[in-house]
């Protein structure tokens, strides 16, 4: 499981402790949850030896931002959540692992969105499109889209997943053997950039169940 759009230390711990795979954080200004806008220090982050894998998420950024950012937070993966190239997404992951992420709308994005990455990058990222902008629509996409094609890459599910999705989830990921973790946000909030710890967890143990 990620969860994305985190913001507070005491939250990464729990996650931690929790035993969650991902936790991201979105270095992306126009986000409510950018998470230099929120009281956390990157050295607390780095200073722990944790399971809990840290996700730098970035939209359209310079190669030299995000390298800077990937050691000044510890970052073991960046997530690229723009228009970013195939070659600049192979530039990205020689420093550091990546996961690119893609907004879906119907089948025919399978082939002419997303083969073109799958050489370049270790992760898949899919989640709904339509808005116009580059941060979550909080709404879900069709997953019969994934269903009709061979992914071929592992990859994580997002887009608008919630606490009462549990069901769903699990179902589709019985078939999907591409599938790794989900990615929850905004559905886990109390307020932008703050979860409801309690929520992730229920979730978290379910899917474990």
């Amino acid at each position: 499981m990620k969860i994305c759009g985190m913001t507070q230390f005491d939250q990464f711990v729990q996650l931690n402790d929790l035993g969650a795979c991902f936790a991201g954080m979105i270095f992306y200004e126009k986000s409510p949850r950018y998470v230099k806008k929120f009281n956390l220090d990157p050295i607390d982050l780095k200073r722990e030896n944790w399971q809990l894998k840290k996700v730098g998420v970035f939209v359209n950024e310079t190669l030299d931002t995000i390298l800077k950012t990937v050691e000044e937070w510890g970052l073991d993966f960046v997530q690229l959540h723009g228009d970013e190239p195939p070659k600049f997404c192979e530039q990205v992951r020689t420093y550091v692992k990546t996961i690119k992420a893609f907004r879906l709308d119907g089948v025919a994005d399978i082939e002419w969105k997303v083969y073109p990455y799958i050489d370049f990058i270790d992760l898949l990222l899919f989640d709904s499109g339509g808005n116009g902008s580059y941060g979550g629509t909080g709404q879900k996409f069709n997953w019969n889209v994934l269903e009709q094609n061979s992914i071929r890459k592992p990859f994580l599910l997002s887009g608008g997943i919630g606490p009462d999705d549990i069901t769903q989830v699990k179902s589709f990921a019985s078939f999907q053997q591409d599938m790794i973790a989900v990615d929850v946000n905004s559905k886990f909030e109390t307020s932008p950039g703050i979860k409801d710890m309690e929520k992730v967890r229920l979730f978290l143990n379910a899917l474990n169940d």
